[in-house]
């Protein structure tokens, strides 16, 4: 009864992952692309995989995919080890596009929609609809060397979930879109995740993995250097500085500044005085407050939160100066 009863409480407890990769290595020759790199993703949720280029992004996706092996490690998908089997519930969008030039746009979205297992009837079911909701059905008998960049990135996408996978795999979706196609495909992919589908998105848009991703990865010189949810590591990295917007101050702010708050930058917009002000640890905005109110009119106060874009570069950056500090020592 007792091993029963933890065994139902660990269960409880531990978020079950869609999808693993474990302790996985790989080297080329004297390279290392990956090192001891392990991720875990929720289901139904949009995880980004990030890093510089040659960071080690696109080998942990081949592997996924199975198009080459790592050297150790393991995946798991659904909890059951990665096999042949799973091929059909994966769809891929390499960032290397791959359409053939000289076949027609429909003919060939229907002979890959085939290949991964949807039948004939089926695939110009889904296409026809697909191809209208995108507004590129007048270019189904045209080639798709006529096609532009972005509506060659629109078939390509189409024909990566027409068979539905249960997994996506989007390598740098939005290059070659204007902004509008940008926010189509965006919305798209956030109905798929709504729909059931567990998604992940690999880009340098840092942007886009604040307003797409759940979770995230940063590789850097093969190694996983961070991870977790996008809400956490931005709230881990908050450095207790605040925008303050005042008016009715002929002076300096930092006349009324204690000498342990820090003045970061100062402004004027639209009539009113704007400063940043770090805090120390043991200080809050009420803290703040309570000593500017007595000498200015406050308008706005906002808590300063890093970007993922300021993360990511200050991250790598960092793991780069300790690894010049270790190879000096």
């Amino acid at each position: 009864m007792w091993a029963a009863t933890f065994f139902y409480y660990t269960i409880l407890s531990c978020p079950m992952s869609f999808f693993s990769a474990r302790n996985i290595t790989k080297n080329y020759a004297a390279h290392k692309a990956l090192d001891n790199v392990s991720i875990e993703i929720p289901p139904q949720s949009i995880f980004g995989l990030l890093g510089p280029n040659g960071a080690g992004k696109t080998t942990l996706i081949r592997i996924i995919n199975q198009i080459i092996a790592p050297d150790t490690g393991e995946l798991f998908f659904q909890n059951n080890k990665l096999g042949a089997e799973h091929i059909y519930q994966i769809g891929y969008l390499p960032e290397e596009r791959g359409l053939y030039k000289k076949m027609k746009v429909g003919e060939q979205a229907l002979y890959l929609a085939q290949l991964k297992g949807v039948s004939k009837s089926d695939a110009l079911k889904k296409l026809k609809y697909w191809f209208e909701k995108f507004d590129i059905k007048p270019w189904w008998n045209k080639k798709v060397e006529e096609l532009s960049k972005g509506m060659q990135q629109k078939v390509q996408f189409i024909v990566t979930i027409i068979h539905e996978p249960k997994l996506l795999i989007f390598d740098e979706p939005f290059s070659g879109f204007d902004p509008i196609n940008v926010n189509l495909l965006k919305d798209e992919i956030l109905a798929l995740r709504r729909n059931g589908s567990t998604i992940i998105f690999s880009t340098h848009n840092m942007a886009s993995v604040e307003e797409l991703c759940d979770n995230i990865a940063l590789i850097n010189n093969s190694k996983k250097i961070l991870d977790g949810r996008v809400s956490d590591i931005r709230n881990e990295h908050k450095t207790n500085t605040f925008s303050i917007g005042y008016n009715d101050f002929k002076n300096d702010i930092r006349t009324v500044l204690p000498a342990d708050f820090t003045l970061k930058s100062q402004h004027n917009r639209d009539e009113l005085q704007f400063a940043e002000i770090q805090l120390p640890s043991h200080a809050t905005a009420n803290h703040l407050l309570k000593i500017l109110m007595p000498h200015v009119s406050v308008h706005t106060l906002n808590e300063i939160i890093p970007t993922m874009n300021e993360i990511f570069i200050n991250t790598v950056n960092q793991k780069l100066s300790t690894s010049k500090l270790n190879n000096y020592e």
